[in-house]
């Protein structure tokens, strides 16, 4: 089976996400691993399922996911398919699931694709990458949600590897890879 892992990420915690479950997914089939980009000319009929993942920006997922998605969905109902959103949000026990993940909600109620797995995977904090806009407007908005504001760590990463090793896991079985 040959299986597409497309992604947009901005800070590459989605990016790693999906290498996570390229890696699991690896031995039982043949993955394309490719980040969307605005060039990117992409022909699903080349496969039998897809991965689809992205992060949040400011509140939103890429808009090139969206449009990707606008212009398959048809393609995309056809297929087994898996989508995953990641955000800091989904750090919290109540806001980690799909249903419960206000951006994911709201970005699935957008689309007419419906997915056969779906997921929300905390994402990570890169304070030191981060320009200074970003930096401050991100560590704000993490007071306001009481979370880590430490700027001097490198990285604060909150992403589950369990929960993601049992998304690629779900995704097998589903796809019977």
């Amino acid at each position: 089976m040959k299986l597409l892992l497309l992604y947009t990420t901005h800070e590459h915690q989605t990016e790693k996400i999906m290498k996570r479950i390229q890696f699991q997914l690896g031995a039982q089939c043949e993955c394309d691993l490719v980040e969307l980009n605005k060039q990117s000319s992409i022909d699903l009929s080349s496969y039998q399922a897809v991965i689809i993942g992205t992060s949040i920006r400011y509140g939103y997922y890429s808009k090139l996911i969206k449009t990707f998605i606008d212009e398959n969905t048809q393609r995309l109902n056809q297929m087994p398919s898996g989508f995953f959103g990641v955000n800091v949000v989904a750090r919290k026990p109540h806001k980690n699931t799909p249903e419960t993940n206000l951006y994911t909600r709201k970005f699935l109620a957008s689309i007419k694709w419906q997915p056969t797995l779906k997921a929300v995977f905390a994402g990570a904090l890169y304070y030191p990458k981060y320009n200074w806009f970003d930096r401050n407007m991100i560590r704000f908005i993490m007071w306001l949600g009481k979370g880590d504001t430490d700027i001097t760590k490198p990285v604060i990463e909150y992403t589950d590897w369990n929960k993601v090793d049992q998304f690629a896991k779900q995704f097998a079985e589903m796809t019977t890879l």
